[in-house]
């Protein structure tokens, strides 16, 4: 697996990507309506392109060595809080589950947490995503939990969850 720094150029990807794990991974917990909405907002061309604009934001492609292909991409945000990272968005495509890439990129998520000085990972993870129990395995812990209005009457119920990095 080797993570490459996405640049503008990848924004069709980012939003193909995205697509393809959402419409897997949200099929039974949000709406049709709803998802078609947060990925028109959350993924637009211009959200992405500001989010790399940004100084402290930073997006990966996942790319599996062996076939040659792109299997997701992980977003974060150094500083979001004092000394923490936000974790805004990690996915991949459903058929690369269960290979090794999930935890490859939260390894590289914390190696570049503590490369920017922060000490401390947060997450929002939807109450009903099977994603929470992969978190946990990894050292995640709940440590609050909210609902959002994204606007359009939709909301995001969601456990906010933190990693504290102990360095080795």
């Amino acid at each position: 697996m080797e993570l490459v720094k996405a640049t503008e150029n990848d924004i069709p990807l980012i939003q193909d990507l995205a697509r393809r794990s959402w419409e897997n991974a949200y099929a039974e917990i949000l709406s049709a309506e709803q998802m078609e909405y947060m990925l028109g907002t959350m993924y637009s061309t211009e959200e992405i392109a500001g989010h790399l604009q940004h100084p402290h934001y930073h997006y990966y492609l996942i790319k599996d060595g062996e076939s040659n292909s792109f299997e997701g991409f992980i977003g974060y945000e150094n500083a979001y809080e004092n000394q923490t990272t936000k974790l805004h968005r990690i996915y991949l495509v459903p058929e690369s589950k269960g290979k090794g890439f999930g935890k490859k990129a939260l390894a590289f998520l914390a190696d570049k947490t503590l490369e920017a000085g922060d000490g401390r990972i947060i997450l929002n993870v939807n109450k009903f995503n099977a994603a929470r129990q992969f978190y946990e395995s990894q050292g995640y812990r709940i440590y609050d939990e909210g609902v959002f209005d994204i606007g359009n009457d939709f909301v995001m119920d969601d456990y906010l969850m933190e990693f504290i990095i102990h360095e080795q």
